[in-house]
């Protein structure tokens, strides 16, 4: 249940402060602009196709778009750079468009600190400004609403780090992104219309949506306190010994699957913690706050169907990413490292040794050094497991219903009739109970036809129309019957740690680096589409391009350099994001994107299906 980000929302701002007349100055020409990281590593010669900026702000905007009136759309490039404006702020345009029916121009609004006059305490910390800066670039999609020529990128549910609204640390200045189709009369310079949408428009959503003082404060400091609540919470869940939350009055239901808005109406039963279950965690803002811990181990959701199960582990699933007030699921939190895992019919596996899980086939293949270029659904399942532990996953989430079953359980009756020699497939409840207690890795499995879970699992969560309870102890006396089935497998051996050839890993098409993405759905990443369907825990189809940039940005820095690990070329991605995402992104390319976890990023890597592993190392 995935929404779309948002385009331009919110009102028709026609006004605003016009500008007024002034000179040219500053030169046309400039250098060639590298972006916040300095120029490109890791592949020597490659060009900056950015465009060439003037070195300092011009002012007199207005006055130069009524000179182009009528004249050849190209010559919008000319307007490339810095403008300062009457009001304070800086109008960029980062990127020009070459006609009308090109892809639109990049446009950036610098508003200093003392103009945004945002409050010092909103800024104090990283999530305090992430927070902010989602609260601002929804107003300023609000305030554009109607204007279908500017395109702001404000997103859904979630509150994530998104290259369209930045908010400074030290200066408390906002910086807003944005996409502007530049307007024309066929193929020529329509500059009445562009000189109303940059020399009014975008100063009157300045003006409405980028300062302080003409926002509601009130609500500014909910939406920021509630995003902090969201990360203190998260934060709490490994000193507890838990690996999730569900907060008593939390409402998980969504409206459909396409509308991510919480679901509405008498039928919609809030979330009641069960009583062994219940914790109490104490939050900066919302005090003490009760609801269901869900402990590390193996924990199973039971029920039958229709009754909430999914819809439980859809709320842990996307527990990961903090959520907008009013959305029912502020307080549902996961921890970071949490990845959810699925069948995948016909995906490329490279050198994943999914031995522990797929062993002996007819074929004699090494299931130790296993590729294949269409992965059955078994199969795929168990590379995925093992691709989620080696990129860093601590707790994993299955649902039956988009699980391979004959990776999942072989029962009594079927040991009986098929010998284990003549069957390559060892069943996950024969190693999930290993993950736990060699690895660390817990489980949150929803199983609504499989008993045998029932003798492995360590706590039992039942769904009964929307309200769960803890049935741990009935489950056990269930699962102390004999069923005649036995173990297949002692323990999970753990994981091969894999080295990616970053020349397998190329973006870059007839010079040019094409990273793109089509919905939650598919990267392109060079010449190829990278089917992301299966990765459930992306949230937004900007997240997809900013999977394709910290890709690229790994090829470049050479954290990905043909003798690093996978696992160890994230954690220093994790590094050089930490201090914030956007700047090194942008550094790739100015475009509207989300920050992705490392997961996701992982997850793109094996999916490319020309990735080459070079060697391989114990892990």
């Amino acid at each position: 249940m995935r929404e779309q980000s948002s385009g331009a929302g919110g009102q028709r701002r026609g006004g605003g402060r016009p500008y007024g007349r002034g000179g040219h100055g500053g030169p046309r020409g400039g250098q060639r602009a590298h972006g916040h990281g300095g120029p490109p590593r890791g592949r020597p010669g490659r060009a900056d196709h950015g465009e060439h900026r003037p070195r300092g702000p011009r002012t007199g905007l207005a006055d130069e778009l009524r000179a182009l009136e009528g004249a050849q759309y190209g010559r919008y490039k000319g307007l490339v750079g810095r403008w300062e404006m009457p009001g304070g702020e800086t109008l960029e345009l980062v990127r020009g468009q070459s006609d009308p029916y090109a892809p639109p121009a990049r446009v950036a609004v610098h508003v200093p600190g003392p103009l945004a006059a945002l409050p010092p305490e909103l800024l104090t910390t990283a999530t305090r400004r992430r927070a902010l800066a989602s609260y601002l670039v929804r107003q300023a999609a609000r305030a554009v609403r109607g204007e279908q020529a500017l395109r702001v990128d404000a997103g859904g549910q979630e509150v994530l780090e998104r290259s369209s609204c930045t908010v400074g640390g030290e200066d408390g200045s906002v910086t807003l992104r944005l996409g502007a189709a530049l307007p024309g009369h066929g193929r020529r310079i329509d500059a009445r219309e562009a000189e109303r949408l940059l020399c009014r428009v975008l100063p009157g959503v300045v003006e409405q949506a980028l300062c302080h003082p003409a926002l509601d404060a009130a609500a500014v400091e909910r939406f920021v306190e509630t995003v902090e609540d969201s990360v203190a919470l998260r934060d709490a869940l490994a000193g507890r010994g838990l690996v999730g939350f569900v907060a008593d009055g939390a409402v998980l239901p969504r409206r459909s699957g396409v509308d991510d808005r919480p679901a509405a109406g008498g039928g919609v039963v809030p979330f009641a913690s069960p009583d062994g279950l219940r914790v109490t965690i104490e939050l900066p803002h919302a005090g003490a706050v009760t609801g269901m811990g869900v402990p590390e181990g193996v924990n199973l959701v039971v029920g039958g169907g229709f009754h909430g199960k999914s819809t439980l582990l859809r709320a842990l699933e996307t527990g990961i990413w903090d959520h907008v007030p009013g959305d029912g699921r502020e307080l549902v939190v996961s921890r970071i490292d949490t990845v959810k895992l699925r069948a995948e019919d016909g995906r490329r596996v490279e050198r994943v040794d999914v031995h522990a899980f797929v062993d002996h086939l007819p074929d004699g293949s090494d299931t130790s050094d296993f590729s294949t270029q269409n992965a059955s659904g078994s199969t795929s399942q168990a590379a995925s497991l093992c691709e989620a532990v080696e990129a860093g996953a601590r707790v994993l989430l299955i649902d039956e219903d988009t699980a391979a079953t004959n990776l999942m359980i072989r029962d009594a009756r079927m040991q009986a009739l098929v010998a284990k020699d003549r069957e390559p497939l060892t069943p996950l409840v024969d190693t999930i109970r290993s993950l736990h207690r060699d690895h660390g890795v817990s489980s949150v499995l929803v199983m609504g036809g499989s008993g045998d879970y029932l003798e492995v699992a360590d706590r039992v969560v039942m769904m009964d129309a929307y309200r769960p309870s803890d049935v741990t102890e009935r489950a056990r006396s269930i699962a102390a019957v004999p069923t005649g089935r036995h173990a297949e497998a002692e323990s999970f051996p753990g994981v091969v740690a894999r080295v990616p050839d970053p020349a397998s890993l190329d973006a870059e098409v007839r010079g040019r680096a094409r990273i793109r993405a089509r919905g939650e759905d598919v990267l392109t990443f060079g010449d190829h589409e990278v089917d992301l369907r299966a990765v459930e825990q992306i949230a937004d189809p900007r997240q997809v391009t900013g999977i394709g940039l910290a890709l690229e940005l790994m090829v470049r820095r050479g954290l990905l350099d043909g003798r690093r690990p996978l696992a160890e070329a994230l954690d220093l991605l994790d590094e050089v994001l930490a201090d914030g995402p956007t700047g090194p992104l942008l550094s790739i390319r100015d475009e509207d994107f989300a920050a992705p976890r490392r997961f996701e990023t992982a997850a793109a890597v094996n999916r490319v299906r020309g990735l080459r592993m070079l060697r391989r190392g114990a892990g």
